[in-house]
């Protein structure tokens, strides 16, 4: 018979966003245990802890990148029938493919920016690129998190540079939004508040996130009703157009009033100043509370499984 014994933090990993998510999970564990029993578990390979138990535990996932939010970890939960926080494998491998998901977003009528996937194996010229896309680009790797290889290229030159670098791997090029950049966080499907981003240059890199005092964040955003309605009613759509589940966090910029979608954090940061965190604390969410009802969903997923024999 089940019997929730423990919350399983899982935290760290082995990407390159580890130090991250080591900050994200010590926060989540300090919240939880005021009204949980939790133990932590810190991640230093891409496998499952042998001792998990579907009948004694539920998994909170706070991990980056990697293995953690491309639905990797998901469906080695998954196949163990171990209940867990956050959505599922397949939904979490979408939100992680950033052209995957701009392809989805715009079969659903969202706006998305002109872009081009590339492979490492094979490269564009820099003019063929420039021809179709312009010289005001942003490079990022296809499928990665937290700003993580994000690259601002204003001119042919920058452009060539920035292609001999890449060695390995997927990556997507797009033209640059000159606009306003807003997260909406989505609670069990419903958007709270919004989010504006206010950083130097509108470079919100990892810079602008983990390390500069000059990065500004307003919330609620102050933009008009019909902005504001916009940007949650298509969160929402995206949200559950993607499957995802529980919760996430959905990235726009929007330029000349035109919300463009970015990307979806399925395992979004989750220390005290993260911007989850925030768009909740400005719908009178505070952390603790918005850490419950984040397990919330999987408690009661836990309580009305039935166990595989």
């Amino acid at each position: 018979m089940k019997q929730l014994e423990n919350i399983i933090v899982l935290h760290g990993g082995t990407s390159a966003e580890r130090a991250i998510s080591l900050k994200s999970g010590a926060s989540v564990l300090r919240s939880l245990k005021k009204s949980f029993p939790v133990q932590s578990h810190i991640l230093d390979s891409e496998e499952l802890p042998a001792w998990l138990d579907r009948e004694r535990h539920i998994v909170f996932p706070v991990l980056h990148g990697a293995f953690g939010e491309d639905g990797s970890l998901q469906a080695l939960l998954e196949r163990e029938s171990i209940e867990f926080v956050g959505s599922g494998s397949e939904a979490s491998a979408l939100c992680m493919d950033k052209f995957s998901s701009k392809l989805k977003a715009q079969a659903i009528g969202v706006s998305v920016v002109d872009g081009l996937p590339l492979d490492a194996k094979c490269v564009p010229l820099a003019d063929t690129i420039i021809d179709q896309l312009g010289d005001d680009l942003v490079l990022k790797p296809r499928g990665s998190g937290s700003s993580d290889g994000l690259c601002f290229i204003t001119n042919r030159s920058s452009l060539g540079l920035a292609l001999s670098k890449i060695e390995k791997g997927d990556w997507l090029l797009e033209r640059r939004l000159q606009g306003r950049e807003f997260t909406v966080g989505v609670l069990g499907g419903s958007a709270l508040e919004i989010v504006e981003i206010q950083c130097e240059d509108g470079r919100f890199d990892f810079s602008a996130k983990y390390e500069s005092s000059k990065t500004v964040y307003q919330c609620p955003a102050q933009v008009d009703k019909d902005l504001v309605n916009k940007l949650k009613g298509q969160a929402e759509a995206i949200f559950g157009a993607f499957g995802c589940r529980d919760f996430a966090r959905i990235d726009f910029i929007v330029e000349a009033n035109t919300p463009y979608f970015l990307e979806v954090n399925t395992l979004p940061g989750m220390t005290e100043k993260s911007l989850l965190p925030k768009s909740a604390a400005a719908q009178g969410l505070v952390y603790d509370e918005l850490c419950r009802k984040m397990l919330h969903f999987a408690l009661n997923r836990f309580s009305d499984t039935t166990v595989p024999s």
